[in-house]
């Protein structure tokens, strides 16, 4: 199992909060660091509630839940019982003891929306697919993570062809099977479709009625049909940065596939060398880096990107308190900078500006902004 950085986070929340919920896809690693706590709360009960036979063990929700108490109760997959929620309320009230549940879900908007019974009682952790810090910053292990993606299976793979096929059968699944489920009634050809245009999207701005042109559907479909992926967890939309009045600022999202191997499936690139010489790679490497940057946002924090209609362009602006921080990605080991850039820093005026490239140290690009590896970013947001 790797060391994953949800794991100090799910320990201390369950010291002071009576329920935590886990958000992540599917095969991201919840069940696996969820059933690491039944070696270290050793009265800890696991309840898989996509399993017939573990449903009708929880039986009658209060009378279950009452003689269990004093036990840590893991609920998996509990988006697929939703009126265990309001019991879950009312047994919260009874007994408030920290680290009382854990609750797993692969469909971020439809736990929170069942969820909202337990506001006050619930505390959030976000799960991201597999990061540098995780995996370890050497060349190859870089290159192979960004190839494959974090999805544990995919990365852990034999080889690449094994990787691939696993994202594969993942990717046909999602569309026959789980998206479905998540209530995203649309063939699964169409969406297919949608889902390799917005690959071939990945990282410029959302145009919904162009899209919609290409799909013969109504654009507000389209919009629906994003909605969807992006509660799924499997689109990211970042939007744009909006504290400059003075200046004609983009308005439209952009979108990205939030991870990097299914990125790479959808597109047909099978290795490195594929990968390197792709028009894509650019525009991978940074996704790639927002995932890492998402994944280390301190509390509270909001992430946009900024640009101008006169060309101003700074990747991604990450601001916390009072603090402001931007970065500029770079698939270049000897990264250069636009005009648009520095006239960026001007409009933005960051108190910390880094380039984020695919080298191994951090080294001065000019004054006020380094260029640093991916895996310096947790450092940098959160030292």
């Amino acid at each position: 199992m790797f060391s994953r950085i949800a794991q100090p986070a799910l320990a201390t929340a369950l010291t002071w909060s009576p329920a935590v919920a886990i958000l992540g896809p599917r095969q991201i690693g919840k069940t696996t660091l969820a059933r690491a706590l039944l070696e270290t709360h050793p009265n800890a009960l696991y309840l898989d509630l996509e399993s017939p036979q573990d449903r009708a063990a929880l039986g009658d929700g209060p009378l279950f839940l009452q003689a269990h108490a004093d036990q840590l109760i893991i609920l998996d997959e509990v988006q697929h019982t939703p009126e265990l929620f309001s019991v879950l309320r009312g047994e919260i009230d009874r007994s408030r003891r920290p680290g009382r549940f854990v609750l797993l879900g692969s469909a971020s908007f439809e736990l929170l929306r069942q969820s909202q019974s337990l506001a006050g009682r619930l505390s959030l952790i976000d799960m991201f697919p597999l990061l540098v810090d995780e995996v370890g910053s050497e060349l190859s292990t870089l290159q192979s993570l960004w190839l494959r993606g974090g999805f544990p299976p995919s990365f852990t793979a034999l080889n690449e062809q094994a990787s691939w096929r696993w994202r594969e059968a993942f990717i046909r699944h999602l569309l026959h099977t789980d998206l479905p489920a998540l209530g995203l009634r649309v063939d699964a050809t169409s969406l297919s479709r949608f889902w390799r245009m917005l690959a071939h999207l990945h990282g410029q701005l959302f145009n919904a009625s162009a899209v919609a042109n290409s799909l013969d559907v109504s654009a507000p479909t389209v919009n629906r049909w994003l909605d969807h992926m992006v509660g799924a967890l499997l689109i990211r939309k970042l939007e744009p940065f909006h504290a400059n009045p003075g200046k004609r600022l983009v308005k439209s999202n952009k979108v990205y596939v939030r991870d990097s191997g299914l990125l790479h499936s959808l597109l047909g690139l099978t290795s490195v060398a594929d990968l390197q010489g792709h028009p894509m790679a650019g525009a991978s490497w940074e996704g790639f880096v927002i995932d890492h940057i998402a994944a280390h946002l301190p509390a509270g924090a909001s992430m946009s990107f900024y640009r101008t209609a006169a060309g101003a362009e700074l990747d991604v602006v990450v601001e916390f308190g009072q603090k402001r921080i931007g970065f500029e990605i770079k698939f270049s080991v000897a990264p250069k900078v636009s005009k648009g850039f520095w006239q960026s820093l001007q409009d933005v005026r960051p108190h910390q500006t880094f380039i984020v490239a695919p080298v191994q140290q951090r080294w001065p690009f000019a004054d006020g902004v380094e260029v640093i590896p991916v895996g310096d970013i947790a450092e940098v947001l959160t030292g």
